[in-house]
């Protein structure tokens, strides 16, 4: 099942987003849309009937003067994007997942987990916590790891719970986007390989991320991040320069209408350009790869409550529009 997008006077800032949309029964095409909920065929623009989401990234550099121009020109005509199905905005070639990168949730964790005998009071351990954060900020390395691009649905499709998972979690992330190849980039230069910004929710079954046969492996992301469909993306990529400060955007999840993450990316240890040079220096960045950031407090298992058959999760990040997925849970009608 896929839901449509609801009308709203602004889908997002800027004056164009790319997407990927289809008609029904046909396949799916690259979109310029427009905030008014109008889209463009960009098969036609380019005069490539196979054209994907991913060509016109792979030529951001080139491709964008042609959309800045699209967007403010009266033609080609136009059509609403209620007429039809939305995708995830790109299906990337790689695609980088980052942990612990929110000061705030991690202080909570940290002070959650009090090991036994410290019966110092919550305050200091707290602030124990903070300088460690503040250390880590100066001084260490982002974490990251890699998922797979077949974790990835679209932004109103259902997300269907598999069986086996226990404990499944959201977790709404800023995504960056990857605009051209890039290896061991820069901290200052970073920004220059982002396409542009969109939402990814980067589901997570609790109950397996850490091995219970062998708890000296660690962690197991492939079994508890990566099941079909557990990577909502989208609904549109916003271009970075429509993007004043990645860096301070607000984080927003809502459950059943109840508010569950609300927070800045101000409160990222890891801002977005080093997050991207950090990426870079070991694997080679190419265009439509996502770099999801990391996602702020309150995910399920703060609140004691994990997902659910009929759940409805929605999300939003500050100009780049609003995702709505249903949980299903597997095998139901």
């Amino acid at each position: 099942m896929s839901v449509k997008p609801e009308p709203s006077s602004a889908l997002f800032a800027g004056p164009f987003g790319l997407a990927t949309l289809s008609a029904p029964d046909g396949p799916p095409f690259p979109a310029l849309v427009t905030p008014d909920g109008r889209a463009v065929d960009l098969r036609h623009v380019f005069g490539d009937d196979r054209l994907i989401t991913l060509d016109v990234l792979d030529r951001w550099e080139t491709a964008l003067p042609r959309l800045r121009a699209l967007a403010a020109a009266a033609g080609p005509a136009r059509a609403a994007v209620t007429d039809f199905r939305v995708h995830a905005p790109v299906t990337p070639r790689q695609v980088f997942q980052s942990g612990a990168n929110y000061r705030q949730h991690v202080i909570d964790l940290h002070v959650a987990h009090r090991a036994p005998g410290d019966d110092r009071p919550e305050s200091e351990r707290r602030a124990e916590a903070a300088e460690i954060m503040d250390r880590r900020a100066a001084e260490d390395l982002p974490y990251v790891f890699t998922g797979l691009p077949t974790s990835i649905t679209g932004p109103y499709d259902d997300v269907v719970l598999p069986a086996w998972a226990e404990q499944p979690d959201w977790e709404l992330e800023l995504a960056v986007v990857i605009g051209k190849p890039g290896y061991r980039v820069p901290v200052r230069d970073a920004p220059e390989y982002i396409a542009g910004y969109t939402i990814a929710n980067d589901l997570t079954d609790r109950a397996t991320v850490f091995r219970r046969d062998m708890p000296q492996i660690g962690t197991d992301w492939l079994r508890s991040k990566n099941a079909p469909g557990f990577t909502p993306l989208g609904p549109w990529i916003v271009p970075s320069e429509s993007v004043a400060d990645p860096d301070d955007l607000r984080v927003l999840l809502k459950l059943n209408g109840e508010t569950m993450q609300d927070e800045s990316t101000k409160d990222m240890i890891f801002k977005v350009a080093r997050m991207v040079s950090y990426v870079s220096q070991t694997a080679r960045l190419l265009p439509g790869d996502l770099v999801l950031t990391g996602s702020p407090a309150g995910n399920g298992m703060h609140w004691g409550r994990l997902l659910r058959d009929g759940d409805v999760m929605e999300g939003t990040v500050t100009g780049l529009g609003v995702q709505r997925t249903r949980c299903v849970a597997e095998g139901a009608a």
